[in-house]
């Protein structure tokens, strides 16, 4: 009696599995979509890998047509088995295949929670849910306070400007501009010359602009773009430089010749021109020397109220040797200059033996060759 009833139960159970079990086939058709993760959290422009396992639990091969429903526009993703992208995968009785589905979060994309399904035709559903968890943005911002200067030609230009990340992932972004020709810029990010910069998220990084003109450079005002860029956003911004004029000068002689010859502890005079070589005019134009020891170099005058662009002006120096200079070539160096430009002279003075140290000299000699002859007409004939 008792087995009898174990019996019972016994095909009451089978019946029931078999029920249920018949349900579930039936449900998905032997086949099923599973990952263990359904529900995540991601900042903007974050890639998402999902792996994706295909069970076919019925007594037939199945081919399947695989979907992804729900996706927004400007997502991108790919489905991949095997490393090749798929949208239908064969899958044996009783075996599972595994897929690769990678989902991009654009940096542009409003926070909240995204519904998307992986859909196995005819077969079964995956829901997927996607919270972004912020507002994303392709923003990028380059600013400066301070955006026009003026100067010289000579002048370096150094802008302070600040380049913001508004998006939600660390960026990379190339410098680049597009000065005028025989200009030169350099981007210093941090203080250190580069040609790209990282930022974080939401970050600000200083970068300095240094800028210099081209030697050739005309009076007028000059635009210079600059941007950073990579991929996903540029950023720009003008800056301006004006340039008042060059400054520039020379320090020669109406002849051209530097060099010149004088006697020890005697002093010469020179004839100096200095040019406006510059398009821009020279205001308090001064003179300072660099001259051997004990020497002395004197200029009349020593200071030119101005010199016009292109013109000239001539000053008289004097230079002295020492008394005791040594006979050989020697170098003194005269500088005229403004705060804005500067030129010097080297200019190759020979000094000479004085005259009567040279008549002592051919006298001793003389003296000499007359005492040996002496001697050798007394005493050469014993």
């Amino acid at each position: 009696m008792k087995s009898s009833r174990n019996y019972v139960q016994s095909v009451l159970f089978l019946f029931t599995f078999l029920f249920f079990y018949g349900q579930t086939v039936k449900a998905g058709n032997g086949i099923t979509l599973y990952t263990p993760y359904t529900n995540i959290s991601v900042p903007p422009g974050e890639s998402i890998d999902y792996s994706i396992e295909v069970n076919n639990y019925g007594s037939q091969l199945k081919d399947v047509e695989i979907n992804l429903t729900g996706i927004p526009d400007g997502w991108d993703h790919t489905l991949k088995a095997g490393g090749y992208t798929i949208n239908r995968i064969a899958v044996l009785p009783g075996e599972k295949k595994t897929l690769s589905l990678t989902i991009n979060v654009p940096l542009k994309v409003d926070k909240g929670k995204y519904n998307i399904k992986l859909i196995g035709k005819n077969y079964d559903i995956l829901p997927l849910v996607i919270n972004v968890s912020e507002q994303g943005t392709f923003k990028t911002e380059f600013s400066s306070d301070q955006i026009n200067m003026e100067g010289h030609a000579k002048s370096n230009f150094n802008f302070s400007t600040k380049l913001k990340n508004h998006t939600g992932e660390k960026q990379v972004y190339s410098l680049m501009a597009s000065p005028p020709r025989g200009w030169n810029v350099a981007f210093k990010p941090n203080g250190r010359q580069a040609t790209a910069v990282e930022i974080a998220p939401n970050k600000t990084t200083n970068v300095t602009v240094e800028i210099k003109p081209s030697p050739l450079v005309k009076s007028g005002s000059y635009k210079i773009p600059i941007k950073a860029a990579n991929k996903y956003s540029t950023a720009e911004l003008e800056l301006e430089v004006v340039i008042k004029g060059s400054y520039d000068m020379e320090l020669t002689t109406p002849t051209g010749l530097l060099s010149s010859s004088i006697t020890s502890g005697r002093e010469k005079q020179i004839e100096l021109l200095v040019r406006n070589i510059g398009s821009s005019e020279l205001r308090n134009v001064t003179f300072s020397s660099t001259k051997p020891k004990d020497w002395e170099v004197t200029i009349e005058p020593d200071t030119i109220p101005q010199i016009k662009a292109g013109g000239s002006e001539k000053v008289q120096a004097t230079i002295k040797a020492a008394d005791k200079s040594v006979p050989g070539d020697y170098l003194p160096k005269i500088t005229a200059k403004t705060p804005e430009a500067s030129s010097t002279a080297s200019i190759r003075v020979l000094v000479k033996t004085p005259l009567l140290w040279g008549w002592l000299g051919i006298f001793i000699i003389l003296g000499t060759l007359g005492a040996i002859y002496y001697l050798f007409t007394k005493y050469g004939r014993r």
